[in-house]
Formats: C-alpha cells, sequence, structure tokens
C-alpha cells in the first residue's frame, strides 16, 4: 500500500439548538449582530451528560456504518479535541470501549481547531508506513463547556458536536485518496486563541486572528493545492474550519476557488473547533453535493495560529 483514502464519513450533533434570539436573553446581543459580524444563525449545545467521547463514538459509528465496517475492522483511532475534560483514559480509548473495538491504537490530539487536519495528515503517515490499515479519525467538541456565557464576542460563536472519517489504506492509483499535507504554526502568535484557567475558558484576539486568516491562510492554501498537483479552480469543493462566514467568503475568493461548493456549515452550527471539518464535510457528502472522487480542499486553523490543509477526494 502506498496511499490512503477516506472510505466514508459520519457526524453527530446535539438535539438542543440555541438561537441567536436565545443568546439575546443570556447577554447582551441580537440576531442583527451576530448574523453580520459572524454569520450564524444557531448552533448545536450538548446536554450535561453528553460527553465529548458519546458524541465522538456515535458519528464514528454512523461512518463504519457508511463503510460497510466493522469496529473490529479498525486498528487505529485518533481524535482531535481540545475540550476533553480527563487526562486519562483518553478520548480515543473511551470511543473504542463504547465500539466495542479489539486492540486498536488510540490517541488524542489537540489542535484546537485545527485538530482534524493534524489527525488526518498523521492517519495518513501512519497507514502509508504500514503502521495501520484502517484508522477512524474523529474530530469532537463539547465548546460550549469552556465558553464564557457573559462575554458575547465569544459564546455567541461556538458550538457542540462531531465529525468522523473511516480512513484505508490503498494503492495510490486504486481510487480516491488523501494528498501530501502542509501544517504549521505561528507560536509567536499563539495566544491569539487560548482556553486557559480555572475553570478553563475560551478567549481570542478576534481581530488579529481575522487579519492573520483573511491575508495569510489563502496563499498556503494555494500550495496545499500545488502539493497535489490540483489547481484552485479545479476544486469541486473547500471545506475551511468553519469560525466566521466573513472568514470563509474572502478565503474562497482570493484562494481561486471559483467551482467549488463551499462549506457554510457554520451558519447552523457555530464554530465546533476540532469537529468543524469532518462535521461540515459529512453533510456535504450526504447532500451529494460534491462528486465521488471529486477534489476536495480540507483546511483548517486556529489555537496555536496553527494550520494543516490537505486536498483529498471525495469518497
Amino acid at each position: 500500500m502506498t496511499g490512503s483514502r477516506i472510505l466514508a464519513l459520519g457526524h453527530h450533533q446535539p438535539s438542543g439548538v440555541l438561537t441567536n434570539d436565545d443568546l439575546a436573553g443570556i447577554v447582551e446581543t441580537d440576531d442583527a449582530w451576530i448574523r453580520s459580524r459572524v454569520g450564524i444563525r444557531t448552533r448545536h449545545i450538548a446536554a450535561p451528560d453528553e460527553t465529548v467521547d458519546a458524541m465522538a463514538a456515535a458519528a464514528a459509528a454512523k461512518a463504519l456504518a457508511a463503510a460497510g465496517l466493522a469496529p473490529q475492522d479498525i486498528d487505529l483511532v485518533l481524535v482531535a479535541t481540545c475540550t476533553a475534560t480527563d487526562r486519562s483514559p483518553n478520548t480515543a480509548a473511551r470511543v473504542a470501549a463504547r465500539l466495542g473495538m479489539a486492540a486498536p491504537a488510540t490517541m488524542d490530539l489537540n489542535v484546537v481547531c485545527a485538530g482534524f487536519t493534524h489527525a488526518l495528515a498523521t492517519a495518513d503517515h501512519a497507514l502509508r508506513a504500514g503502521a495501520a490499515t484502517r484508522a477512524l479519525v474523529i474530530g469532537a467538541e463539547k465548546f460550549t463547556d469552556v465558553v464564557d456565557w457573559t462575554d458575547r464576542t465569544t459564546c455567541v460563536l461556538v458550538g457542540d458536536g462531531a465529525g468522523a472519517a473511516v480512513v484505508t489504506a490503498c494503492d495510490d492509483e486504486a481510487g480516491p485518496g488523501i494528498g501530501p499535507v502542509l501544517w504549521g504554526s505561528v507560536p509567536e502568535m499563539g495566544d491569539a486563541v487560548r482556553i486557559q484557567g480555572e475553570p478553563a475558558r475560551f478567549a481570542q484576539e478576534g481581530q488579529t486572528v481575522y487579519r492573520w486568516a483573511t491575508t495569510q491562510l489563502p496563499g498556503i492554501a494555494r500550495e496545499v493545492c500545488a502539493r497535489s498537483g490540483i489547481r484552485p479552480e479545479d476544486l469541486a469543493g473547500v471545506v475551511l474550519h468553519q469560525a466566521n462566514l466573513r472568514i470563509i467568503e474572502p478565503f474562497a475568493e482570493r484562494l481561486g476557488a471559483v467551482n467549488a461548493v463551499i462549506a457554510k456549515d457554520v451558519v447552523d452550527s457555530g464554530n465546533t473547533s476540532a469537529a468543524s471539518v469532518p462535521l461540515a464535510l459529512s453533510k456535504l457528502v450526504e447532500r451529494r453535493e460534491i462528486a465521488p472522487g471529486a477534489p476536495v480542499l480540507l483546511f483548517a486553523f486556529g489555537g496555536n495560529l496553527s494550520y494543516a490543509g490537505q486536498v483529498v477526494r471525495c469518497p
């Protein structure tokens, strides 16, 4: 095996929905203010007893069913999350236990909002190296656990949920594949997005992140495409981290993805951090908005001012 590909996707969102009008009863804000600044209408909110690993397992079970595989067929589980409350057992181990897996390697990755694309690249590398044959790659967050509900600049942003991908080793010539990753960070600006303190609370320098994302990331994304031999105008889809509609739309325009379906799940789901990319991609596939085998750019950014992107073939 010389490569890897996504076999199937799945996603899960809590049944609870928080609208902009609901938020107006919590903090000084309103629907027009929120939509004009971030483009969000609603977000899904997990119940107090709905844990990160429960949401991750629900998304993973759907991805496995779509792939026609059993939990025992998986030998690597990677979960990208920054909101798990316990250090051990990790979220990946708890997902494996919930699904009744045999003896997979289980690892959590904390790269905040860029977690899923980092985890997907890690799975790709493991499969190419022969260290695993099939992997579950999951992004799952209960971001509402770490938000300050008195801060109207951040509490309007976040939502909860999970997205999962089943990834398998393959011959690069055999079908849809995962392209080379381009990843990195801006350490000197790492505090621009943070979850810290006791209790841990999410905060950010919104204007700093906005300027960096809209000016620097399109050029990096073009290099991601170049590494896969894809021109931006040939992309069938673009799934950017769902942070803010005012970042997503200018990013796609500056990238030059003129023929691509642009994921805008942020409107209905809010910012779900590491869950946002697989959640948005899974919905596009479920709605059949992108043809199987078509090239899709996945690109995420966030805490640490980390970023990672790759071009994948749509399952």
